[in-house]
C-alpha cells in the first residue's frame, strides 16, 4: 500500500476511534504502532512500542512532570488555593463580578504551583463557586471564569504544556517559562475586563460582594507569602541560571513541602492524596506522550508531515497569512482533541514551517498554548467545561453543561484578543527569555 495512502486511513481510524470515546494515548500508540509495522515490518513495529515507552518513562527530561505535578498537588492539599482566593477577593469581592475576578486572579496564581489547567480548575471549582453562588452570582458567570481561569494553569509556568514542547522542539523550557509570566499576566487583565463589561451590561451577573477596608486588604496579603516565595525560587533560579527545569522542580517539591510542614498544614493522609492523584496524573501523561511518539513514528514513515510543511510552505501568502492558517488549524483542533495529543501530533508537523518562515520558536509555543487554552473551554472537547461541571454535580448540583458553555464566549474573546496583542507586539513574550541571554 502506498504510504501516504496507509497515513491518511490511520489517521481516519484514530478519528473514528476517538468518538469512540477510547482513550486517546491507547488509540494513539495502537494505530501507531500497526501502521508502522505494516509499512516496515512487525519486528520494527514491536521494538518501537517497547522503546518508546520506555524513554517516556525514564526521560530525565519529563521527570520534571510528576515533580511539578506533586508541587500542586502538596501545595491544593495544605490549602494554598483558598488562601489565595481570600486575598483576591479582599480586593476585588466588593466590586461587580468581583468574584469572578477574585477567582480568575487565584487561578493565575495558583497556576505558579501547579502547572495543570485541569488540577487549576478542578481546585478553584471547590474554593469559588459556592461562595460565588452564596453570592446570588449566574451560573453561567460562575463556572465558566473557573474554567477559563483554570486554562491559565497551562500558560503560567511552571506548565506541563510548555514542558512538552520545549522537550518536543529542544527549547530551552526555562527560557519557555519565564516567557510565560507576562502572557498569563495580559490574559488575567483581559479576563477581569472581560467581567467587568459583562457586570456593567447586566449587573444581575454578578452582584458586590463584601467591602474591606485597606488594612484587612493588606493584612490578607500575608496569605501570598507561600506563594511569592516558591515561584521566586523556581522562576527566579531558572532566570539566573542556577538549576536546570529538573532541578528546579525538585526544589519547589522540597520547598512546598518544607512550609506545609514548619506550618503544620499537611496532614498525613493529604500527603497520601497527593502522592496518589500525582501517580494518576503522571502516568496518564506520560502514557499520552508515549502514544504520540509512536503515532509520530508512523506518520513520519507516511510522509505525510512533510507533505503537509511542503503544502503549507507553497501557499502563496505572507508569513503572517500562513500563521494564521496554522493557527487557525490548531483551534479547530483543540475543539476535538486533548491538548496535550494535539499539541505532540502536530509540533513535528508545523514546528518546521513556523521556524522555517523566521518566527521564534519561542513566541510560537507561547501562542500554540494560548491556541490550545481555547481548546480546553471549547465543545465538544473543552476537558476543563468537563472538569468544572463534574465538580459542580457534587458542590452547586443546579449548575447545567449549558450553563458552562453559554458563559465561555466573553473569556473567548478575551484568548482572541490577547493572541492579536501578542501578534501585534511580539516582544509581549519575548523580554524576559532576551534578559536570560
Amino acid at each position: 500500500m502506498d504510504p501516504t495512502t496507509a497515513g491518511i486511513i490511520g489517521i481516519c481510524i484514530m478519528v473514528f476511534l476517538f468518538m469512540t470515546r477510547m482513550p486517546v494515548a491507547f488509540v494513539m500508540m495502537l494505530v501507531g504502532f500497526i501502521g508502522f509495522s505494516l509499512l516496515t515490518s512487525w519486528r520494527g513495529g514491536l521494538n518501537l512500542m517497547s522503546r518508546n515507552v520506555y524513554d517516556a518513562f525514564a526521560s530525565y527530561e519529563l521527570s520534571t512532570i510528576p515533580l511539578f505535578i506533586l508541587m500542586g498537588q502538596i501545595a491544593f492539599n495544605c490549602g494554598i488555593s483558598r488562601r489565595l482566593y481570600q486575598t483576591a477577593y479582599r480586593f476585588l469581592g466588593n466590586t461587580r463580578g468581583g468574584l469572578a475576578m477574585a477567582t480568575v486572579s487565584a487561578c493565575t496564581a495558583f497556576g505558579a504551583v501547579c502547572g495543570s489547567s485541569p488540577a487549576t480548575a478542578a481546585t478553584m471549582s471547590t474554593v469559588g463557586i459556592p461562595e460565588m453562588k452564596r453570592y446570588g452570582y449566574a451560573n453561567s458567570l460562575a463556572a465558566a471564569s473557573v474554567a477559563s481561569g483554570g486554562g491559565l494553569g497551562m500558560i503560567m509556568p511552571p506548565s506541563v504544556v510548555l514542558i512538552i514542547y520545549g522537550v518536543l522542539t529542544e527549547q530551552s523550557i526555562g527560557a519557555l517559562f519565564v516567557s510565560g509570566i507576562l502572557p498569563a499576566v495580559l490574559l488575567t487583565f483581559l479576563f477581569i475586563v472581560g467581567i467587568y463589561l459583562q457586570c456593567k451590561i447586566n449587573p444581575a451577573l454578578g452582584p458586590k460582594g463584601d467591602t474591606y477596608t485597606w488594612a484587612e486588604k493588606f493584612r490578607s496579603m500575608a496569605n501570598l507569602i507561600d506563594t511569592l516565595l516558591i515561584f521566586a525560587l523556581v522562576i527566579g533560579g531558572l532566570f539566573w541560571g542556577w538549576f536546570t527545569p529538573t532541578e528546579a522542580a525538585s526544589i519547589g517539591v522540597i520547598g512546598v513541602l518544607a512550609l506545609a510542614l514548619v506550618k503544620r498544614q499537611l496532614t498525613w493522609q493529604a500527603f497520601v492524596n497527593s502522592l496518589y492523584e500525582t501517580l494518576r496524573t503522571s502516568c496518564m501523561v506520560l502514557v499520552l506522550i508515549a502514544g504520540a511518539v509512536v503515532f509520530g513514528k508512523f506518520l513520519a514513515v507516511t510522509r505525510i508531515p512533510f507533505d503537509i510543511a511542503n503544502w503549507v510552505s507553497a501557499f502563496d501568502m505572507p508569513p503572517f497569512a500562513i500563521m494564521g492558517t496554522i493557527i487557525l488549524i490548531y483551534f479547530i483542533g483543540g475543539c476535538f482533541m486533548d491538548s496535550l495529543a494535539l499539541i505532540m501530533l502536530t509540533i513535528p508537523v508545523f514546528y518546521p514551517v513556523v521556524t522555517g518562515m523566521g518566527f521564534d520558536p519561542i513566541w510560537f509555543g507561547i501562542i500554540i498554548v494560548l491556541v490550545t487554552e481555547m481548546g480546553v473551554i471549547t465543545p465538544p472537547v473543552g476537558i476543563n467545561v468537563y472538569v468544572v461541571y463534574g465538580m459542580c454535580r457534587k458542590i452547586a448540583p443546579d449548575v447545567t453543561l449549558e450553563d458552562v458553555f453559554k458563559g465561555i464566549l466573553p473569556f473567548m474573546l478575551s484568548i482572541v484578543i490577547g493572541i492579536a496583542l501578542l501578534f501585534i507586539f511580539p516582544q509581549i513574550i519575548l523580554f524576559l527569555p532576551g534578559l536570560m541571554y
